[in-house]
């Protein structure tokens, strides 16, 4: 345990939070600061994924009015004592898994993914929480965990994440 601090230290990542459905591992979370920016990361296990944080946004646009006919969770991520979001949230871009000829629109991510947006920090910062859902093709898990936030990993460039839509 001591090495997996030291190496946790060193990336500046906090201690990883695993989701498991049975004896698989669905999806691991870690957060950490880096500058004036908190990055949350997702690490999906093998032949899950989860859903962006626009995901609703993206299908009321897709649908044009329809009803949709089911409905995936979005990641939400909120901040804890010691941190306040001070601008908007991007994402990694996310893949499109609509079906549209069953009326279902849904983004997401298989892999790995990072949210992160600029945060002020004031004081001790605590945890994270990210609720979600991370689903195969036959069942889906939610998700609400508390992530611990890594301190000071350095500056992090954002240039490859995409903006969150609103509406």
């Amino acid at each position: 345990m001591k090495l997996l601090s030291l190496v946790l230290l060193a990336t500046g990542w906090g201690a990883p939070v695993q989701v498991m459905v049975d004896d698989e591992v669905c999806a691991t979370y870690d957060a950490r600061l880096a500058g004036d920016q908190l990055v949350v990361r997702v690490k999906l296990g093998k032949g899950w994924h989860t859903f962006a944080m626009d995901n609703a946004v993206r299908a009321v646009e897709a649908l044009k009015g329809k009803k949709a006919l089911s409905a995936d969770l979005p990641t939400k991520v909120t901040v804890g004592e010691g941190l306040t979001v001070t601008g908007p949230w991007k994402q990694t871009a996310p893949q499109d898994f609509s079906k549209p000829e069953l009326r279902i629109f849904t983004w997401g991510f298989e892999g790995e993914a990072l949210f992160a947006a600029p945060v002020k920090r004031e004081g001790a910062v605590g945890k994270v929480g990210v609720k979600g859902q991370a689903c195969t093709p036959s069942i889906c898990k939610n998700i609400d965990v508390k992530v611990d936030v890594g301190l000071d990993a350095g500056p992090f460039d954002a240039s490859t994440l995409v903006a969150v839509r609103t509406n």
